[in-house]
């Protein structure tokens, strides 16, 4: 117990620069007091005294914010940055070395019974406000954006952004620094670039084509004015 609870503090030193000292982590972190409580309530969920775990896991959520259903299963090194307003669900099971915003969802979709929370590979970051939602899998090495809503399963070395979330890859290999969740690439976006530059050359192509038959006597086939598409 005391070497994962040393392994708990030394993630959020290797994954916070602002943490200074073992001493600031301990007493000040509600993120690692949440993984701290929800090991607790754990244990009780799995020897089926159930309302005792939950009402260790809502003391836990009234000082910490952070609110871990007892059923759910966590993985090592765990960071939790924050973390006011995450919500990790019943059945939801998260892999080692994953990062998690503030405001993150891990939920599920309806009243459906058994599995109904995301399985969470390793080596992933959560964006802030991001939602998870449904029964399916994140795969290894995952960046998802900041308020991606993410209803599908995710492959493995890819970036989920937008609402609702849309995978993008690049070379199958994960997108930057795993930490920086913000300078991700909103395919949206790029689509909407991508056909302005697409009016910009037809434009290019009619005025050169009006030009062109001016220049020949036959401007009277090519109206003036500035084309439009």
């Amino acid at each position: 117990m005391f070497r994962q609870m040393r392994i708990d503090i030394e993630t959020v030193l290797d994954n916070d620069p602002a943490a200074r000292s073992k001493f600031e982590v301990i007493f000040t972190y509600s993120g690692l007091h949440a993984i701290w409580a929800h090991r607790v309530a754990h244990k009780l969920y799995k020897r089926k005294w159930y309302t005792l775990s939950r009402i260790v896991s809502q003391v836990s959520r009234f000082f910490t914010g952070i609110e871990i259903h007892p059923g759910a299963r966590i993985g090592s090194r765990l960071f939790i940055d924050h973390g006011m307003g995450v919500v990790i669900g019943e059945t939801c099971e998260i892999g080692d070395n994953v990062v998690i915003y503030q405001g993150v969802t891990l939920g599920g979709t309806g009243k459906e019974r058994g599995k109904r929370h995301p399985t969470i590979g390793n080596n992933v970051v959560i964006g802030s406000g991001s939602k998870v939602l449904g029964s399916f899998t994140v795969g290894d090495n995952v960046n998802i954006g900041s308020n991606a809503v993410v209803l599908r399963p995710v492959p493995s070395n890819s970036t989920v952004v937008g609402n609702p979330g849309r995978v993008v890859k690049r070379n199958g290999e994960r997108v930057g620094d795993r930490l920086d969740h913000t300078q991700l690439p909103d395919p949206v976006i790029e689509m909407l670039r991508d056909m302005q530059r697409q009016i910009d050359d037809l434009k290019s192509e009619l005025r050169a084509e009006r030009a062109l038959r001016r220049s020949a006597g036959n401007s009277e086939l090519i109206p003036e004015g500035e084309p439009t598409l």
